[in-house]
């Protein structure tokens, strides 16, 4: 890894070493809660110290969006880390192992440098801008399935901002009836990553925030995915509503959404 991603590695390792030990007995975790089904733990906001910290620590100049801390930093400068230090708070809360840290790094605005661990699988997923991706070493690849009858789909439901469950609900209706299944596990870093690696054929959810898929949609970009927002665009980083799989999948899961979106 360049110098940039082993500072982030070393910082996720060390949250990852502390989310672990902390898991172990989950009670004893004080829980707040930032809205409704949006909870926020000391172990979020330890995990967040220390990457903040351990990425301060080596690169002082740069700014840092956060999803507990928010933003640090000039938000003009050349470089900006955007983390997501425990993704899956409610899965981490109630022992489900489908949790992961996220760490990004735009250049000029421009997603350059990712990484996802996810501690409990001992996981690393990493991208450079024109380097491809890797997992654990070695080098992944979206799927090459064609027939969106046979694939499977990953989303999220958007339980936190409800504005647009009715829509959501329209489009999953229509998903599952054109796709081989849906799965939805409750954590985006982690269900890029698995478009990424074709463990699943494409993934879709709506009001996400910049810390929740910054690694992972670069991964998937570097893995030969595409990532778009719902109209096939590339306002996803902003809005939040974000598609992301092979380009024969996605074009036809941009289709599926197309009706339901008409204004």
């Amino acid at each position: 890894m360049n110098p940039i991603l082993t500072t982030a590695w070393k910082a996720a390792r060390k949250a990852g070493q502390m989310m672990h030990r902390a898991s172990s007995n989950l009670n004893n975790i004080k829980i707040d809660n930032k809205a409704a089904n949006d909870f926020v733990s000391d172990v979020d906001r330890e995990a967040e110290r220390i990457i903040v910290s351990t990425i301060q620590e080596v690169y002082p100049q740069h700014a840092i969006l956060s999803e507990e801390a928010g933003q640090l930093g000039n938000i003009h400068a050349e470089y900006q880390w955007i983390i997501d230090p425990l993704d899956g708070t409610t899965n981490y809360l109630h022992g489900h192992k489908q949790y992961a840290i996220s760490i990004a790094l735009l250049h000029k605005g421009t997603l350059a440098e990712a990484l996802v661990y996810a501690p409990e699988h001992n996981d690393l997923y990493v991208a450079s801008r024109g380097q491809g991706a890797l997992l654990n070493d070695k080098r992944i690849r979206v799927s090459s399935r064609i027939d969106l009858l046979r694939s499977l789909i990953a989303t999220g439901f958007p339980v936190v901002d409800q504005s647009m469950m009715n829509t959501y609900l329209a489009i999953l209706k229509d998903v599952l009836a054109k796709t081989a299944g849906a799965r939805r596990e409750g954590s985006a870093a982690l269900d890029l990553c698995n478009v990424a690696c074709g463990r699943v054929d494409g993934f879709f959810e709506f009001n996400l925030k910049p810390w929740d898929v910054a690694g992972g949609a670069l991964i998937v970009q570097e893995a030969g995915g595409i990532v778009t927002d719902m109209q096939g665009e590339q306002a996803w980083l902003d809005s939040g509503d974000i598609v992301a799989a092979n380009p024969k999948i996605l074009a036809q899961l941009l289709q599926i959404f197309a009706p339901h979106l008409a204004v």
